[in-house]
């Protein structure tokens, strides 16, 4: 399908992409009302949709509070990188990253992981330590159980030691010929994915449907974030963003003048 699906937009060749924590919400908590009416009122003028590191029943939670289909809301629903894919409602073909690994070598992967983090020394951990998704692995060092202060606590102490960025090093050692992405995303963690598995797999679904402009807006775009390969895309209008308040601003001033 082309872009004729969006034929009643005023700007239907412009596409317009958020990254989801940080974002469009805080971290793993809901988007606020306000966002949610603006994103509704950005559909009517521009072809909208969000690119979630997590899976799409965790999106959901953020982006659809009361439950309703998260895809119905969004032309593009793009969960864990792209490679759990939706446009207007309707899947697209997905990836599988324990078929691209293999069931041997994911189990190294994962025992080494979880014995680094059975040795880190950090002054809580809860559970949930390694996340299996669709496309991906998300590594906690604290455990993706923990609480909204814990997560707050956590970031700082990692800011201060320095502890994912160590992790992710070790891993790149120990495993070089795994053909592995290593990015710090949210408060807690990091994925683990194969390499052009980024938030750029995304684009993959929409580079031939006759965009003129894409837009994207992310909290991580620096080096090592995972929002950095698909804002540095030359294929997109970057936009680096602080916060939610700070992705409404933009958004109003790009596109409500």
């Amino acid at each position: 399908m082309a872009t004729s699906t969006f034929a009643d937009r005023p700007q239907n060749k412009t596409l317009v992409l958020f990254d989801v924590d940080g974002t469009l919400s805080l971290a793993r908590q809901s988007a606020s009302i306000e966002m949610l009416a603006l994103l509704r009122e950005l559909r009517k003028k521009v072809v909208i949709g969000f690119v979630g590191g997590s899976n799409l029943a965790k999106i959901t939670e953020q982006l659809a509070p009361t439950g309703e289909p998260v895809v119905n809301d969004w032309d593009y629903a793009f969960a864990e990188n792209g490679l759990t894919a939706f446009k207007a409602g309707k899947e697209l073909p997905s990836q599988s990253f324990i078929k691209f690994l293999g069931e041997e070598k994911y189990k190294v992967l994962v025992n080494y992981i979880l014995h680094y983090i059975a040795d880190m020394d950090i002054p809580i951990k809860r559970g949930t330590f390694v996340e299996f998704r669709n496309g991906m692995i998300n590594v906690s060092p604290i455990g993706r159980n923990a609480s909204i202060q814990e997560r707050i606590d956590f970031e700082v102490h990692d800011k201060q030691h320095g502890l994912r960025v160590a992790f992710i090093n070790a891993l790149k050692e120990k495993f070089p010929d795994y053909g592995l992405t290593f990015s710090i995303g949210g408060q807690i963690s990091f994925d683990v994915f194969p390499h052009g598995w980024d938030k750029t797999y995304a684009l993959r679904h929409v580079e031939n449907e006759g965009f003129q402009e894409i837009h994207f807006f992310g909290d991580k775009t620096y080096k090592g974030g995972n929002d950095y390969e698909i804002f540095m895309d030359e294929r997109t209008i970057g936009h680096a963003v602080t916060n939610p308040l700070d992705t409404a601003r933009i958004v109003k001033e790009l596109f409500f003048q």
